[in-house]
């Protein structure tokens, strides 16, 4: 048995073989088809082998998975060594992956399915989108707060009213200008229209979207980004778990008598929070009982921090409702779809 650090590049890769006896080799393959034949066929069943997450990590684990008895996917921002190290090689980083391994001391990271994956990149595009239209629109509007013209920004939305802006006070460089930053907004908006479908589409073929669309307040669209965030449910030990990995658990720091404990960590997905966020401030307007703990919390330490306490507390449901495979009949009242396990108010 040997354990195996693979230093992960675009057109190449770096190991090193690290065995019982200490003992230690180190090699490099170009990354094609026929140096990874032959580097599989150097590979024993009971090999171990560590890799950074990187790009192309997915599929190279796929090609060698079968070849070895354990393939570690190591998270980057929580393995400090080789990105600190003050001689940074591909062979002491592949040297650090595999003795690491060796003492199961790596930070291990979770690989989605092609189904997730793609999904979650394809909504990621989306966010883009989302922001370059945003971005188009603040100019439209901040050119016409320039000539003294009141235009709300949300009437920039509607493609309609978009259309439609009277740009006759303005010059006519100001009007090419204009035309260009509409043309844009509107094409974006049609690419975004066609996205939405396809998400859509695509969230609901993912294992749980019947559970967690039947959470009032989670649309279609915010079904397929928390599902495609999310991933095998059954990768996290708790709801607290998931928490952290959407990073919406207070920063901890704790030093002797002292205990000190900030706002939230934000290490997770952005927009999967952004998503939660927008859920639960539409839960919350159905759902009595989370209501009430928004109300609670917000006497106590304002409407922010009830907001984010609240999202956690959703956070809390959709796990057990994933957990547990529940579809609400009544999610208001906490009621499942008969033969189903009773909801109660697990969380």
């Amino acid at each position: 048995m040997a354990f195996i650090g693979v230093d992960l590049h675009t057109n190449s890769f770096t190991i090193c073989r690290l065995h019982d006896d200490g003992t230690e080799g180190f090699e490099t393959f170009t990354l094609s088809a026929s140096a990874l034949q032959v580097f599989c066929q150097s590979l024993d069943a009971d090999d171990e082998i560590a890799v950074e997450s990187t790009g192309n990590t997915a599929w190279f684990c796929d090609e060698i998975r079968a070849c070895v008895g354990r393939v570690v996917v190591v998270n980057p921002r929580q393995f400090q060594v080789i990105r600190k190290s003050v001689k940074k090689t591909d062979r002491n980083d592949a040297r650090a992956l595999a003795f690491f391994l060796s003492k199961d001391m790596l930070p291990e990271t979770r690989l989605k399915s092609t189904a997730e994956s793609e999904l979650s990149s394809l909504v990621a595009t989306r966010d883009v989108f989302v922001k370059q239209r945003t971005m188009l629109l603040n100019k439209v509007h901040a050119m016409f707060v320039r000539r003294g013209c009141k235009l709300k920004k949300e009437g920039l939305a509607s493609k309609k009213r978009l259309r439609e802006l009277d740009v006759s006070q303005f010059t006519a460089l100001e009007q090419a200008e204009l035309a260009a930053l509409r043309n844009q907004a509107l094409g974006l908006t049609e690419t975004l229209a066609e996205l939405d479908k396809v998400i859509e589409a695509a969230g609901a073929e993912l294992p749980g979207h019947e559970s967690i669309s039947s959470i009032k307040g989670i649309g279609a669209r915010s079904a397929a980004i928390l599902l495609s965030g999310i991933g095998n449910i059954d990768d996290f030990e708790s709801a607290d778990k998931l928490a952290a990995y959407v990073g919406i658990v207070p920063k901890v720091s704790q030093s002797n008598d002292t205990d000190n404990r900030g706002r939230i960590t934000k290490r997770g997905n952005k927009l999967m929070r952004t998503t939660l966020v927008q859920c639960t401030l539409v839960a919350k307007r159905y759902s009595g009982y989370l209501n009430a703990f928004y109300q609670r919390i917000k006497e106590r330490r304002g409407a922010g921090k009830a907001i984010i306490a609240t999202a956690r507390k959703l956070l809390s449901i959709i796990y057990d409702t994933l957990k547990n495979g529940w579809v609400f009949e009544d999610f208001t009242e906490f009621k499942i779809k008969q033969n189903q396990r009773p909801a109660g108010q697990p969380s």
